[in-house]
């Protein structure tokens, strides 16, 4: 077992170890059935056994990695009772905590994304929608991480003069959904399933996906 396994493994047991009943009425996205909690993460459903912990995928039958899964996990650890979606949409370098990281989450995502989608915002747009999520204006997409962390994506293609930008955006609350760090892995996953759905390889020096 590697560390992230290993990591993974913690993980599920802190789960065992938390009220069903309490996740579901902090975050009402969740459905609860008698044998599992389910929720969508990125177009993909999740399914989390009750008695064992264990993740499975109920929508696709593509691999599932490891770093979704905790995306998952530390959600039901985090989440405030008192969070709610502030409405105010704030980059990633001023949410609770971001400013330290703001560098690497630059070098890690936003440029690799920018990077790998440069001249093919065609195929950014038909990813966004195959993620479940939409097209706000000639710019702009929404992306339901969580229905409760959901993402702005913002993507300019490149021209004579510039190169392609993008940045990812946040409700102000989703720190109080989730820890700091967790946003960041939350936002390498949408680089990576873009880029998967896209069929494209990942430009740059992205994070490491495990």
């Amino acid at each position: 077992m590697n560390n992230y396994e290993k990591q993974l493994e913690d993980w599920r047991l802190k789960f065992l170890t938390m009220n069903a009943d309490e996740i579901c009425k902090k975050l009402p996205e969740i459905n609860k059935t008698d044998t599992d909690l389910t929720l969508w993460h990125y177009g993909r459903q999740f399914s989390i056994n009750r008695f064992d912990g264990i993740i499975s995928v109920l929508s696709d039958d593509k691999p599932l990695d490891i770093t979704p899964q905790l995306n998952v996990y530390t959600l039901f650890w985090y989440v405030s009772p008192t969070a709610c979606l502030s409405g105010e949409w704030v980059p990633f370098r001023e949410l609770k905590s971001g400013s330290p990281f703001a560098t690497a989450f630059q070098n890690g995502i936003l440029t690799p994304l920018a990077a790998t989608f440069s001249g093919k915002q065609d195929r950014l747009e038909k990813s966004v929608e195959a993620l479940r999520g939409k097209r706000l204006s000639s710019s702009s997409f929404l992306l339901p991480a969580f229905d409760c962390i959901p993402v702005k994506l913002l993507f300019w293609d490149a021209d004579d003069e510039f190169p392609a930008q993008a940045n990812l955006l946040f409700d102000k609350s989703a720190t109080d959904f989730i820890h700091v760090e967790s946003v960041v892995t939350i936002a390498a996953e949408a680089l990576y399933q873009l880029a998967e759905t896209a069929g494209l390889p990942i430009l740059g020096n992205p994070f490491f996906r495990f």
